[in-house]
């Protein structure tokens, strides 16, 4: 099946409403760079709101006009400075309408952008600047500034600008300037348009690499408008609809989504974690990009309120939810969107709709007198939120479509700019991640023979589109190992396809851990840390799409012995057991033998050079049997075969997590 016949299966059961709706959006398929975007942008949207950040101090409103030339001034301050056409500068900054204005006014003066958070390590962004080859730096403010500066002289970093309209210092041998500084000296200078080519580089992104360095994935502007031109199948936005934005901004998932919904007129507010809540509320939003932390916390903040009910009020919130479950259910099963009934014969599908009549009446009883106040928590106007960054629990895409809050769970990675698969609207199928965007191909592949499976079968994903990376920057053997010659990309993630195209992620071949908040784990160098342990002879960190590491231990039986013996215990390995001197059986999960390991994993992870919070080890258990070449969760070179072990351990893991 060529791309063009494949968009038009993945199209077929579009409604002419929708068809409509897609054709009423602003095109710019034509445009060669994002820059373009705005000054078009500004002549259709003009006095609309384009950013609101109402916890600034005092608060920030930009309209599309203002942004237009805000983003004009910023280029034009940039070449001022002697910034030309390819230069690299580095973005170190957070998300805000500043780094927004930032972003594009370097692309509008012809240069790439490094972007990183500026929360990020000091020697991780050191090493962003110096591998990038930046010539110059944008930081959040002086406090980044003061981070890295005493490092700064000695890479080529010819200038610096503050985000803020903090005095810059005054002692600093480098030349630095404010936001404000910078925005008046665009004024005074002549512009000089930086026409660009779609296959020319946009911005470098820096994602970890399995050996602890970040991989500067290099992005084009072509990957980029792939996005922006594409999303519109899946959403239809109107002029001066609301976006409320909590993510980094420097992340691809949060940042291309963005750049799609202002090219087409929309509000965006910021937010932030502290805020959010009261956010939601107040500003009511009509989308969102989050990811799957995000809804947990809501789904759990919710929760609470019906526990803190009357006894009585409990039972018929837990009646409701539980009568709306098989209504969804049995209208899924239908509508032939049921991921546990992929092949229901038609009498199957006639039943469940027959039942899904039959609850129906429940379900719209908890629409009147729960569901509707549930969504007001919400601010109650969403059309979409797209949630990525991580695997959404079932029971949690299950509770927000009872409430009516339709959640498009999508799929990609830095590397692919980073949607390929995302959830329609009109077939918002619970379970997957969701049919490919235009364009787009999935193969799944047997890991080791890499020889293609049929539909239905897992393993390896790979992936092939305009919006494929064009390598890892000054990285060409990382580059040739995640892109084929025929084009093909490597997610490193296991999965399978359903008979209509969408995918269903089962886990990762790779390494890399992913949080449910988004955050990225390599696994390698903390287990490594963990090894310091006399008492760890073995260990395999898990928790993809979790909030947390856990970890499976094995444990070093004669250390354990020598410290059982000083506890006064004497170790049998029957059972699972210690026993003490009085002859009383302790078994491996009890208070004292956890207590010892629990204290050597927080010492262990939290020395490690780099420590960040989200290193930190939640759960784990103890297992006697050792990973060998033998059981087959060892390779032939002793490295863990961990997609083996995680499904060896599938149980158990599934338990810690509970």
């Amino acid at each position: 099946m060529t791309n063009s016949q494949q968009d038009d299966f993945l199209l077929a059961d579009i409604t002419k409403e929708q068809s409509k709706e897609i054709q009423r959006l602003v095109d710019y398929t034509n445009i060669e760079s994002l820059p373009e975007i705005w000054p078009i942008a500004a002549k259709r949207f003009g006095d609309t709101v384009a950013l609101h950040n109402p916890h600034a101090k005092p608060a920030v409103e930009i309209t599309y006009q203002q942004l237009a030339e805000k983003i004009q001034l910023f280029a034009s301050g940039l070449q001022a400075l002697g910034v030309k056409g390819g230069d690299r500068i580095s973005l170190i900054a957070d998300n805000s309408p500043n780094w927004f204005i930032a972003d594009q006014g370097i692309m509008t003066a012809g240069a790439v952008d490094a972007v990183r958070s500026s929360q990020a390590e000091k020697e991780e962004l050191l090493y962003i600047v110096s591998h990038s080859g930046s010539t110059a730096l944008v930081v959040e403010d002086l406090k980044t500034f003061n981070k890295l500066q005493d490092r700064l002289p000695d890479l080529p970093i010819e200038f610096v600008v503050l985000l803020t309209k903090e005095a810059p210092p005054t002692e600093s041998s480098l030349k630095v300037l404010n936001f404000p500084q910078l925005m008046e000296l665009g004024q005074n200078h002549t512009f000089v348009p930086a026409p660009q080519k779609r296959e020319n580089l946009a911005t470098l992104i820096y994602t970890s690499g399995t050996t602890g360095k970040p991989k500067g994935v290099m992005l084009s502007y072509s990957n980029l408008l792939h996005q922006v031109t594409n999303f519109r199948v899946v959403v239809q936005p109107h002029v001066g609809d609301t976006v409320l934005s909590i993510l980094p901004t420097w992340h691809s998932y949060e940042r291309t989504v963005e750049y799609y919904l202002l090219s087409q007129g929309c509000t965006q507010f910021y937010t932030n974690l502290r805020s959010v809540k009261a956010d939601l509320k107040q500003y009511k939003p009509n989308y969102m990009v989050a990811v799957p932390r995000l809804w947990e916390s809501i789904y759990e903040g919710v929760q609470k309120q019906f526990r803190e009910q009357p006894a009585n009020k409990q039972r018929l919130i837990k009646f409701l939810l539980g009568m709306s479950e098989k209504y969804i259910q049995a209208k899924r099963i239908a509508e032939g969107t049921s991921l546990d009934h992929l092949h229901a014969s038609s009498v199957q599908r006639l039943t469940a709709k027959a039942i899904a009549s039959t609850l129906f009446p429940f379900h719209a009883l908890g629409e009147k007198l729960v569901y509707g106040k549930v969504r007001e928590a919400t601010g109650g106007r969403f059309k979409q939120v797209i949630s990525g960054g991580g695997a959404l629990p079932r029971h949690i895409d299950t509770f927000f479509e009872i409430i009516g809050v339709q959640i498009l769970q999508g799929y990609g990675l830095t590397e692919t700019s980073p949607v390929t698969n995302v959830r329609r609207p009109w077939r918002n199928f619970i379970g997957t991640s969701g049919q490919p965007i235009p364009g787009t191909e999935v193969k799944i592949v047997d890991p080791e023979t890499r020889q293609p499976l049929p539909v239905g079968q897992r393993g390896l994903v790979l992936l092939k589109g305009p919006q494929i990376m064009q390598g890892y920057y000054q990285n060409p053997e990382a580059t040739a190992k995640a892109i084929d010659p025929q084009g093909w990309f490597d997610s490193g993630d296991l999965g399978w396809v359903t008979p209509d195209k969408e995918l269903v992620l089962t886990g990762r071949a790779k390494d890399t851990i992913v949080l449910t908040n988004g955050e990225n784990i390599e696994p390698q160098p903390i287990e490594d840390a963990c090894l310091r342990s006399p008492y760890i002879d073995q260990i395999m960190l898990v928790g993809q799409d979790q909030r947390s590491l856990g970890a499976l231990i094995v444990p070093n039986i004669e250390a354990l012995e020598k410290w059982a013996e000083s506890q006064n215990l004497v170790l049998s390995l029957e059972n699972n057991n210690l026993t003490s001197a009085s002859g009383e059986k302790i078994n491996l999960e009890s208070t004292i033998i956890q207590g010892l390991f629990r204290q050597e994993l927080n010492r262990e992870v939290q020395n490690r050079p780099g420590y960040r919070p989200d290193d930190r080890i939640g759960p784990f258990k103890l297992i006697l049997e050792p990973f060998s070449i033998e059981n087959g969760l060892l390779t032939q070179t002793l490295k863990l075969r961990r997609h083996v072990v995680t499904e060896r351990y599938r149980d158990i893991i599934n338990a810690m997590f509970a």
